[in-house]
């Protein structure tokens, strides 16, 4: 019998856990709620699965318990059962699987008119890389990258030079833009991800990774590192400002390009041109090396 009370008592505990515990989601801020429904789809099925499975155990020990004028009774198979039970899982299985499958079609289609931006992420803090004024970002290259090009933009071609540079660890976006997060790094696997913006996305040495989103609502939001990168990983943090138009513009307007911060590297004279929003959605100059 007690264990039958614990059973009960942890099925009871665990439903009460999840329906009043301090620990949520915050407050969602980009066009993501689809992955908000997935969890939350998740939870109700495994939830329910979860509890008729305790609940069932805690009955299967109460009725069947040892007595000594009871036998065993052998029953090899029971087809009616076996039916139930893989419609029961198939049923589940499909319910958990839809949502997520939808939430990843949008995930994977970049609308046209996202913006283009690049966060660099090393030990054991970010970067940024904004288009100039043609709106294109320039072609990389790790193997260029030094003290005068810390993101290895290769200055053998025309696009790049003017490419915005976000040394610290704040990232300006505007307000219901689209944005397609370009992500590289010259060290080790981390992650970028703010929480209110749902979506995230590894990033891996050798390779650019992607993922879009759309800010839905102004704020400053705190940048994590999802992926252990090493000992300083606790501390690499940043912070996305999301604005409205002209907030967006002033800032932008104070931004320096690759070719202001890193005259010798771009080998040209300072470019310092006031930076603006690109007319046009930004695309990659051409195939980029990694």
């Amino acid at each position: 019998m007690i264990l039958v009370i614990v059973l009960v008592l942890l099925a009871i505990g665990s439903v009460a856990f999840h329906v009043w515990s301090p620990w949520w989601w915050t407050p969602i801020a980009s066009n993501w709620g689809s992955i908000d429904n997935a969890i939350t789809v998740t939870f109700w099925i495994t939830g329910i699965f979860y509890v008729a499975v305790i609940l069932f155990t805690a009955y299967c020990v109460f009725r069947y318990r040892y007595r000594k004028d009871r036998r065993a009774e052998y029953e090899p198979e029971n087809a009616k059962l076996e039916w139930w039970l893989t419609i029961v899982t198939t049923a589940g299985v499909i319910g958990l699987l839809t949502p997520g499958l939808i939430a990843w079609n949008d995930f994977v289609k970049v609308p046209d008119e996202a913006v283009e931006i690049e966060v660099f992420g090393k030990q054991w803090e970010w970067g940024f890389r904004l288009p100039g004024r043609d709106g294109k970002l320039g072609l990389t290259n790790t193997r260029l990258i030094d003290d005068d090009n810390p993101f290895g933009i290769n200055t053998q071609f025309k696009f790049g030079k003017d490419d915005v540079l976000i040394e610290g660890d704040d990232l300006h976006l505007l307000v219901n833009r689209p944005v397609k997060v370009l992500l590289r790094s010259p060290d080790v696997i981390h992650d970028f991800y703010v929480p209110q913006f749902r979506a995230k996305m590894d990033i891996v040495p050798g390779m650019v990774t992607f993922f879009w989103f759309t800010p839905t609502r102004t704020g400053t939001f705190e940048i994590l590192c999802a992926e252990l990168c090493g000992v300083g990983h606790y501390a690499m943090r940043g912070s996305v400002v999301v604005d409205n138009e002209t907030d967006y513009k002033k800032w932008l307007a104070g931004q320096e390009t690759f070719a202001a911060l890193y005259p010798k590297a771009a080998g040209i004279k300072k470019l310092a041109d006031q930076n603006t929003l690109p007319e046009k959605p930004t695309k990659l100059a051409a195939k980029r090396i990694y």
